[in-house]
């Protein structure tokens, strides 16, 4: 019996691994932001905005099958293939979207650490009485922690690393769900696409979906299948790694979002201050739920700070056609300053909840022009030859396309309404 376990569990274990690349985008995209922007949404909007997590999810497929497609086809990074193929403007390209995506990440990673540091300030409390230990040096911690971890890794390290903590986040909101499951009815009407008439919910729809649709991860894409050495025999493989990170992603998002209706929002208590979510795993865990919340969260937040900080030097090997070395002493530096933006939040005393929805929305505004550049390199036939992208795959990029305009409408209209709602 015990040695069917351990097959049942060896399986599984290689089942996951195999789809290592998708384990990125799914350590990425679930991580602290995803469970802002979702509980945002569902304790304001109840599971109004699940269309807007099913199409995110839909067109994240259509990035994740274009760019893993070209990767597997010409061997070439995207960075590297907008300064090659794009002729005069090609390095202009690539540098502008390395700049745009490196902010992003800066950005992405300056809310989690804030959020990170007060979800443990509050937990200190709780324990020890009086005012908690203080966020900056919480921050400070967590920072020089994660520095030796990733000193120590290589790219097989990190990718284990990220299946253990995706893995724990997931079965903690999604165990949750199933005791607060909304009504079959509510699923479905939260599947057709409304936007309620709220200020906050323009911010809201953009932090959902730039949290979801990362324009990073698709272009780290062809990165990381380059990492993997997977080639032209690996085409199906690549496709069965995307629909799994984009179902798993719907999966524990959804859950999220879920949690935050059946508890949050039937009481009409928004997510506006971190301890305000523990409320979300509170049908499961009951008095230890703060303590086990805050053991969640930080693992969503190193799954996420884990691809967010290797997010630089991928970047700039892409760019320069060079593999990354996770040893090397410029890897080492840039993963360093890029973490150390972590202290921002406990420096200046911004509002965490709301610093974290900000960040997410910068993420929608690359998003147009990566799609862009895959629709011209994906047509054509002299690099793609007979993979050359057909009618449905064109088709739902340029829906992805359209999709990315409105939802970067929808950024700039949440940016400009809910900016004083920072401090």
């Amino acid at each position: 019996m015990l040695n069917n376990k351990g097959f049942i569990l060896k399986r599984l274990w290689n089942l996951m691994v195999s789809v290592g690349p998708g384990f990125f985008l799914v350590g990425y995209s679930v991580g602290t932001g995803s469970v802002v922007a979702m509980a945002s949404a569902g304790s304001r909007f109840g599971l109004s905005f699940l269309w807007a997590l099913a199409l995110s999810c839909i067109f994240s497929f259509v990035m994740l099958e274009a760019y893993g497609r070209y990767a597997l086809v010409t061997g070439e990074g995207a960075l590297y293939s907008y300064k090659k193929h794009f002729k005069q403007f090609g390095s202009l390209l690539a540098l502008i979207t390395l700049v745009g995506l490196i902010i992003v990440e800066i950005l992405a990673l300056i809310g989690i650490m804030g959020i990170i540091a007060n979800l443990i300030k509050e937990w200190s409390v709780l324990l020890f009485g009086g005012n908690g230990w203080n966020p900056l040096w919480v921050a400070g911690s967590i920072i020089i922690i994660l520095y030796i971890l990733i000193l120590l890794g290589e790219y097989s390290f990190f990718e284990k690393v990220l299946i253990v903590f995706v893995s724990a986040m997931g079965l903690s909101f999604i165990l949750t769900m199933f005791l607060v499951l909304p009504e079959p009815g509510e699923l479905a009407k939260g599947l057709i696409p409304t936007i309620p008439d709220n200020t906050n919910a323009p911010m809201i729809i953009a932090a959902l979906v730039g949290t979801t649709l990362t324009a990073p991860t698709f272009v780290v894409r062809s990165t990381l299948l380059k990492e993997k050495k997977w080639k032209l025999k690996q085409m199906k493989q690549q496709r069965k790694d995307a629909i799994v990170a984009v179902i798993l992603i719907f999966l524990v998002s959804g859950a999220i979002m879920a949690c935050a209706a059946g508890t949050l929002y039937v009481i009409n208590k928004p997510v506006e201050e971190v301890i305000t979510m523990v409320t979300l795993v509170e049908p499961l865990l009951g008095r230890f739920a703060l303590s086990i919340f805050v053991m969640g969260i930080l693992g969503a937040a190193l799954s996420s700070i884990f691809p967010i900080a290797m997010l630089a030097p991928l970047l700039i090997g892409d760019y320069r056609n060079k593999s990354i070395n996770y040893k090397g002493f410029q890897f080492r530096i840039l993963t360093g300053i890029a973490i150390l933006f972590g202290l921002i939040v406990p420096l200046l005393g911004v509002r965490p909840v709301f610093a974290m929805l900000i960040s997410q929305l910068f993420q929608i505004f690359v998003l147009p022009v990566v799609v862009l550049a895959i629709i011209y390199l994906l047509n054509r036939k002299d690099l793609m030859g007979e993979y050359k992208a057909g009618y449905w795959l064109n088709t739902g990029l340029l829906l992805t396309f359209i999709f990315s305009l409105i939802i970067s409408y929808q950024s700039v209209i949440g940016l400009i309404t809910s900016f004083n709602s920072i401090f």
